[in-house]
């Protein structure tokens, strides 16, 4: 199961614990890097760039994290402040407006998508949304963790449901559940991003 970010955590990362520290480190480093590529126009070296400031900032700023705000999860916090780390490392790049603006435009329709995914029932469907590989490597980085491992799990290692179901700790229907809204998510993510990047 994933680490719980929850407020005993917080209040040992706060006290300088290196084991909490090392867990957000392990949990966090590959997905973040991962939302934040396409953002930077797939500059690996600024990507790296804005992760490790994004990381620091998090640590500094910690105190600010509210885990029962956020239901136990830093990843939509950290996020958030690697979308204004991206803001001062694109300040300076050319079409940084024009990139900025277009992510702007797709976290809007995106945020109300995952929103709606966790409370409303979707039908099973296969991805085959595969075009493109950049569009579906660019699709996999925005989606939330839970469902980009679980796409990676099911699609990509060819783990069943049942051995998912034992490796989270779940019943199998939650596991088909969360699956149902990851393809879901996966599906109305590429469509968001070939919308807008249709229109630029």
């Amino acid at each position: 199961m994933r680490p719980i970010f929850d407020a005993d955590w917080r209040a040992r990362a706060l006290a300088g614990q290196p084991e909490a520290v090392s867990t957000l480190a392990e949990t966090v480093l590959e997905p973040l890097f991962a939302f934040c590529l396409y953002r930077v126009g797939r500059n690996r070296h600024l990507c790296e760039e804005v992760v490790q400031e994004t990381m620091l900032r998090a640590i500094r700023e910690l105190d600010r994290y509210d885990p029962a705000r956020s239901g136990d999860n830093i990843f939509p916090w950290l996020t958030g402040l690697a979308r204004n780390e991206i803001h001062r490392a694109l300040a300076s790049e050319k079409n940084a407006v024009s990139l900025e603006a277009l992510w702007s435009k797709m976290d809007n329709e995106l945020t109300a998508l995952y929103a709606r995914l966790e409370s409303e029932p979707f039908t099973e469907e296969v991805i085959r949304r595969e075009e493109t590989t950049d569009m579906v490597n660019a699709t996999m980085a925005q989606l939330p963790p839970h469902y980009r491992e679980a796409l990676e799990a099911k699609y990509v290692q060819g783990r069943t449901v049942r051995d998912l179901a034992t490796l989270w700790q779940l019943s199998e229907k939650a596991v088909e559940s969360q699956l149902g809204r990851a393809r879901q998510a996966f599906r109305e993510t590429f469509l968001t991003l070939a919308r807008h990047v249709a229109m630029e």
